[in-house]
């Protein structure tokens, strides 16, 4: 223990919390992901925060699970002050003020599309319309009160649109956090059923990253911080150990590494199997991601992490 030179702590955690639809207020639980629920953004939502908060976990990244009925082939629903997120939002700078709020800016869960950007008839995103509703998601989301806007999408020029769009209303206090490494995972599939949002067609692998690209996530990491990011994310994370280093390496920026739902629930489904120890694999596992360089974990490990961390009981 004297030479140990990586420590863990629950403050560098932040929790994924998926938020039920504007009508649901109970819990629903996420089958691909054991454990996890789709929160009423009223009571269970709250009760989620309260929990988190009592073993240092005080910062949450907010993904709605959005009714077909307002999912549109732009996403409009994205910058409705009175939707899902901006409502929660406001409910939880009610109740704690000094909670740090990450919210996800991307089209996915209110395209009826269920791509991250805007599709032309032949497939192609486009980029530059998709930027522009982006602009006016982040807006509504820090209008509302969120303390970090998180853009996901792997739109060019996004980070440096969206940090102009807030400075001009007044949000310059507002921090980005740009998924700057997003690859084409494999490792997304819970999630994507979490929230109903795979894509009606084709796939993701037009705009994000080639799993077997590394120098790439430099270029991409210079224009982000360029463009005004305030922070850098590698998504997935244990797989991508070696981006997270090399943006370590050659960035003065905050890195995040996002531990995804499918990390999660192989680690999940192999405890439940007792093929490993679920506890010490999780320790483990975001162990390596601070040594590998990360500042700031989002997982859903957070809550059981943090109750490791007190010297709780599961």
């Amino acid at each position: 223990m004297m030479v140990r030179v990586v420590v863990l702590f629950a403050i560098a955690y932040m929790f994924g919390s998926y938020l039920t639809s504007h009508t649901g207020e109970e819990d629903a639980p996420i089958g691909a992901m054991p454990g996890c629920y789709r929160l009423g953004w009223r009571h269970g939502l709250l009760e989620e925060v309260s929990k988190a908060r009592d073993v240092g976990v005080n910062s949450i990244v907010l993904f709605p699970k959005v009714p077909d009925a307002l999912k549109t082939p732009t996403g409009d629903e994205a910058y409705n002050e009175n939707g899902l997120v901006p409502r929660a939002i406001r409910l939880l700078k009610d109740k704690y003020p000094d909670l740090v709020i990450y919210t996800d800016v991307a089209l996915d869960p209110y395209s009826s599309d269920g791509h991250d950007g805007i599709c032309r008839e032949d497939g192609v995103i486009m980029n530059d319309e998709t930027v522009y509703q982006l602009c006016k998601q982040a807006v509504a989301q820090a209008r509302a009160g969120a303390d970090v806007i998180s853009p996901s999408d792997m739109m060019d020029g996004r980070v440096g649109a969206i940090r102009e769009a807030l400075d001009d209303e007044g949000f310059q206090h507002v921090s980005i956090m740009s998924y700057t490494a997003k690859y084409a995972s494999a490792f997304y599939g819970p999630f994507r059923e979490a929230l109903d949002s795979n894509p009606r067609f084709g796939d993701k692998k037009t705009y994000q990253m080639n799993p077997a690209n590394y120098r790439e996530a430099l270029v991409e990491a210079s224009a982000d911080e360029a463009e005004g990011a305030d922070m850098l994310l590698v998504k997935p994370a244990l797989p991508y150990l070696d981006v997270i280093r090399l943006l370590r390496d050659n960035s003065s920026l905050p890195i995040a590494a996002y531990q995804v739902s499918g990390e999660y629930s192989m680690i999940k489904a192999a405890g439940v199997l007792k093929m490993i120890d679920e506890e010490r694999v999780m320790m483990e596992s975001l162990m390596c991601l601070r040594r590998a360089g990360a500042d700031v974990i989002l997982t859903y490990f957070a809550l059981q992490a943090g109750r490791c961390l007190c010297g709780e009981k599961r």
